[in-house]
């Protein structure tokens, strides 16, 4: 061989090894949830393209401690066994520093020992199960934090309409998912502290088509308001399964309800008769409308765009805690997201000291809207109730 064509190749070699070695000095960060199985599956989608439009940004003004950001993607398919094993393998083979995600509330239940086992800090950023940021045992280090919806933020503000409302006939239902169980157990927590009792409780498979049995035990028992806890699909069925026994009571449901596939399986007229809470209702600032002009094309639908918000802004905090942190180190990172030094300017809102030891929610009460469907636009719900609506109505 000439030693032209080994000078050659010793470049090759050497290239190949700079970019690995390049490669292998990117920070990881993953995200694990649904993107192709349950009627949520378009939040999972839309909160990764939040996700990589941060990356991009935080890339392109530098990257973190002198390094790029990377994104590792795992597909959870809505089965908990399956985001288990992807959130070992994200932990344990990709090293990734903080993990985004799930799109379910039951997988967070189903895995949140992990990232607490393992000290890798998990920003949530659409599953809203109460439970999902509690810590594994009373003062002990906490590795779960969330930007997103929080079940029991939602079912304060609704439990607070249907007493100020002056209902005292109300009922509960709940899909036998995690998610709807989670609720359900809200729920009946919550409506008793606003001092109402259910007449009824019932309960629905996500995949069930027909509530008028659950229905007709509603109407029988004189149920004029009803508290639904579940994905958007089947809370669509149940606005159908009304329609069958012409039965309308007044439908306080989760915010599942502004997922379009809520709305192709309720149809226009129906859709519009739950009332729900949602972080954002539409863009307004500058930012959110430049970040939807960003991303609108590749969503399933404009109104998975709060969850696009979500992912950015979580993004955002994450790769500040690190540089606060000047390590990716998790229990020093975690300590960072608890202690942030100064406001971080997300697109959901400025967040000043977001999260502490004990408190590892980004977005309260306060941040939510009441909303509903009108035609096939999302528009802000406001009546006499919501305007009567004062802090201490609010129960948790």
């Amino acid at each position: 061989m000439s030693m032209t064509k080994i000078f050659k190749r010793t470049l090759l070699v050497a290239g190949v090894v700079a970019a690995a070695a390049a490669s292998a000095q990117d920070i990881k960060l993953g995200f694990n949830g649904d993107l192709s199985a349950s009627p949520s599956a378009q939040s999972g989608k839309a909160g990764v393209l939040g996700i990589e439009a941060a990356i991009a940004d935080i890339n392109a003004a530098g990257g973190v401690l002198g390094r790029k950001l990377t994104l590792v993607v795992r597909d959870d398919q809505s089965q908990p066994p399956k985001s288990i094993q992807n959130m070992s393998d994200l932990i344990d083979n990709e090293k990734v520093v903080a993990v985004f995600g799930p799109t379910n509330s039951g997988n967070a239940l189903a895995w949140r020992h992990i990232p607490n086992q393992k000290k890798v800090v998990s920003m949530g950023m659409i599953g809203s199960g109460t439970d999902i940021t509690k810590p594994m045992s009373v003062g002990a280090d906490n590795y779960m934090f969330r930007v997103s919806m929080v079940d029991r933020e939602q079912i304060a503000a609704l439990a607070a309409y249907a007493a100020k409302s002056g209902s005292k006939k109300i009922g509960l239902m709940g899909e036998t998912t995690g998610y709807g169980q989670g609720g359900l157990k809200d729920l009946e927590e919550v409506v008793k502290m606003q001092g109402l009792t259910p007449l009824a409780t019932e309960k629905f498979g996500v995949g069930d088509t027909d509530m008028t049995s659950q229905l007709n035990k509603m109407k029988a028992a004189g149920v004029d308001t009803i508290l639904v806890w579940a994905q958007g699909t089947p809370t669509g069925q149940l606005v159908r399964s009304m329609e069958k026994v012409n039965y309308f009571p007044t439908v306080l449901s989760s915010w599942a309800a502004d997922n379009i596939t809520f709305f192709d399986a309720a149809g226009k007229t129906l859709a519009s008769k739950p009332i729900f809470m949602r972080t954002i209702v539409n863009p307004t600032t500058p930012a959110q409308k430049k970040l939807f002009e960003r991303t609108s094309s590749k969503l399933a639908a404009p109104s998975a765009f709060p969850f696009v918000i979500h992912g950015y802004d979580a993004t955002l905090l994450v790769a500040e805690a690190i540089k606060q942190a000047g390590t990716t180190d998790g229990a020093k990172v975690r300590e960072a997201l608890e202690n942030l030094n100064a406001p971080v300017n997300g697109v959901m809102k400025t967040y000043n000291k977001p999260f502490s030891k004990t408190t590892h929610e980004g977005l309260t009460a306060s941040d939510l809207a009441f909303v509903k469907w009108n035609n096939d636009q999302l528009v802000q719900f406001s009546d006499d109730v919501i305007k009567s609506l004062k802090t201490d109505d609010y129960k948790r």
